[in-house]
């Protein structure tokens, strides 16, 4: 089973959690166990180009309900230091809101704790465990620096990591954008799923299950598949491309059989109906809300901008001048 990077994006919170966001600090080689030398991803800037103007990037929709706005914001978990400067329209939106949803708030200091619970009873197997090792010398990182985290989380951070490659880094995603601004003025911001949830939806409980999953994200790292694949993700959401997020199951590497696809609408499509609850149930304390969560929760039969339409809200897509 080849993972989604939808999948590989969900551990933004553990990667900020961590402190490895790392952007701009790259060095510049290291050596392999092999003996080879492998070349570290580019540092990246710590500031964005303040002569660029604000410009609005990703998918928007305003839900409107008993005289309230609900905007949902498809958001992608890694960014880019320019990302940072949210443009007018996403702005407006935000401001407008009393509360700002989160699929997990990186923040809540819960999350640590549910990490910790999640190390594994045995030690890996040598060969597993030597391939997890290069892991961490391609992408120029101490294995101590994950060191507490079960091996899945570690290789699914690395995996996050690789967007270093393409620019981007967790530290600049929408998340963390939205929640430093939001926090800034005193507003509330809140969780749409535990981070106990979170975190046994990354690792299985099943011990066999849990190595076959890192054994995939690990073959990821080694054949960049999820690099590919974020890249194109990246530069579909930077488009609002909703026509190439609908079709990411024929491009995303990760649909190959009947058992990718049911894996694939167990992480998408059958998380969207709790969310969309949380979501309207904030509505109903009398919030005006801006929920982001990732952006392939808007596509698909269970799409978010759907179930609230079924839930009573008028829905439209609000675009983006490109």
């Amino acid at each position: 089973m080849k993972l989604p990077t939808d999948w590989i994006g969900r551990c933004l919170a553990l990667c900020l959690a961590t402190g490895v966001g790392l952007a701009g600090a790259s060095p510049a080689a290291a050596p392999l166990a092999s003996g080879e030398r492998t070349v570290c991803p580019p540092a990246l800037p710590t500031q964005a180009d303040n002569g660029a103007p604000p410009r609005d990037r990703g998918l928007l929709w305003r839900a409107t309900r008993d005289g309230r706005t609900v905007y949902l914001f498809g958001t992608l978990h890694v960014g880019k230091p320019n990302w940072r400067k949210l443009g007018p329209i996403t702005s407006a939106a935000l401001r407008n809101s009393d509360v700002l949803a989160l699929e997990v708030d990186p923040n809540d200091p819960d999350l640590l704790q549910a990490m910790a619970d999640t190390r594994p009873p045995q030690p890996l197997p040598e060969p597993l465990q030597q391939r997890l090792n290069r892991a961490f010398e391609r992408a120029c990182l101490a294995t101590e620096a994950l060191a507490t985290l079960h091996p899945v989380l570690q290789a699914t951070t690395l995996t996050v990591m690789e967007a270093r490659w393409l620019g981007m880094d967790a530290t600049y995603a929408m998340e963390q954008v939205l929640s430093a601004q939001v926090r800034q003025t005193g507003r509330r911001v809140v969780a749409l799923e535990s981070a106990a949830t979170q975190v046994r939806a990354l690792v299985p409980e099943d011990e066999a299950e849990a190595r076959t999953l890192l054994d995939q994200s690990l073959l990821q790292l080694e054949d960049r598949s999820a690099r590919r694949v974020l890249d194109k993700l990246a530069l579909a959401w930077e488009r609002g491309d909703v026509a190439a997020l609908e079709d990411y199951a024929h491009w995303c590497e990760c649909a190959a059989d009947e058992a990718d696809r049911v894996s694939l609408r167990k992480l998408n499509d059958e998380r969207n109906g709790p969310l969309a609850d949380r979501i309207e149930s904030h509505h109903k304390q009398g919030k005006r809300v801006f929920a982001a969560v990732g952006a392939l929760h808007m596509t698909g039969p269970q799409a978010l901008p759907l179930l609230l339409a079924q839930r009573g809200f008028k829905v439209e897509r609000v675009v983006f001048r490109r």
